[in-house]
C-alpha cells in the first residue's frame, strides 16, 4: 500500500506559475468533506465487488468439490 503524506496534498492543491490564493475556511472544509465523501462511496462499491467476486468462487469451489476434485487453500499449501 502507497503511504499517502499530507505535505504532499497540499503541495499537489498548489499550482507552481499560480500566486497561492486563500480559500475560505468553510470551501476547504466543504472541498475535503466531498472528497471523503466520494472515497467512502468508492471504498463501499469495492467492498461490494469484492463480496461477490468471493461468492461466485465459493460456488465454483463447492461445484469442484462435488465432482470429486480438491482444492488447496493458502492456509494448507503453507
Amino acid at each position: 500500500m502507497v503511504e499517502i503524506k499530507k505535505d504532499n496534498l497540499e503541495k499537489a492543491l498548489e499550482k507552481k506559475d499560480a500566486k497561492k490564493q486563500e480559500v475560505p475556511k468553510e470551501m476547504e472544509i466543504g472541498f475535503h468533506q466531498g472528497a471523503l465523501n466520494t472515497l467512502l462511496n468508492e471504498r463501499n462499491e469495492l467492498i461490494k465487488m469484492i463480496q461477490q467476486t468471493e461468492s461466485v468462487m465459493q460456488a465454483h469451489i463447492k461445484r469442484l468439490e462435488e465432482l470429486g476434485v480438491k482444492i488447496k487453500t493458502n492456509s494448507e499449501q503453507q
